[in-house]
């Protein structure tokens, strides 16, 4: 079951949360940066120990002091009008978030923020599309999966196209 969250993804008492980082891992605005300044520097220097995630693909790590036991980063497209495969490169994002958090093991719930839907630019529906379409092809794996939303109008989007699919 998908359950939609309006609230600050940092404070979910889930296995592993996910960031909307940049490809070079280092932390920025948005949600990234509130992973990491509740996580902690700790967060940071494993990270730098990474060479960098680039778009479309996801990385592990400790969730620090986050009530999370893990982050796993992920890094989605700048949206640029469409036509340059920011929807596949999206849906790899997502998938490639299931892929890490089902191999891991430990992982039984998970969190999710609107990938790419803030600086990134990516229209807040078809993002949300994407993300439900990813989540539902994965929810019989997990016990549960949250869609992290700060805004109402966000909340609003994802809590309408799942009661259109239901």
């Amino acid at each position: 079951m998908i359950e939609i969250v309006q609230g600050d993804i940092t404070k979910l008492q889930v296995d592993a949360i996910v960031n909307a980082a940049n490809e070079s891992l280092r932390g920025g605005g948005g949600v990234d940066g509130a992973i990491h300044r509740a996580a902690g520097p700790q967060l940071l220097a494993e990270c730098m120990q990474h060479p960098g995630c680039p778009t479309g693909t996801a990385v592990l790590t400790l969730g620090y002091r986050l009530p999370a036991r893990y982050v796993i980063h992920t890094v989605g497209p700048v949206w640029r009008g469409g036509s340059f495969g920011e929807a596949e490169l999206l849906r790899k994002a997502y998938s490639s978030v299931f892929t890490i958090a089902r191999g891991h093991g430990a992982i039984d719930a998970i969190a999710f923020p609107a990938i790419s839907t803030g600086v990134y630019g990516y229209p807040r529906s078809d993002a949300a599309a994407i993300a439900l379409d990813v989540m539902r092809e994965n929810d019989a794996n997990f016990r549960r999966i949250i869609a992290c939303v700060f805004d109402d109008g966000t909340a609003t989007v994802y809590r309408s196209i799942l009661a259109q699919e239901e």
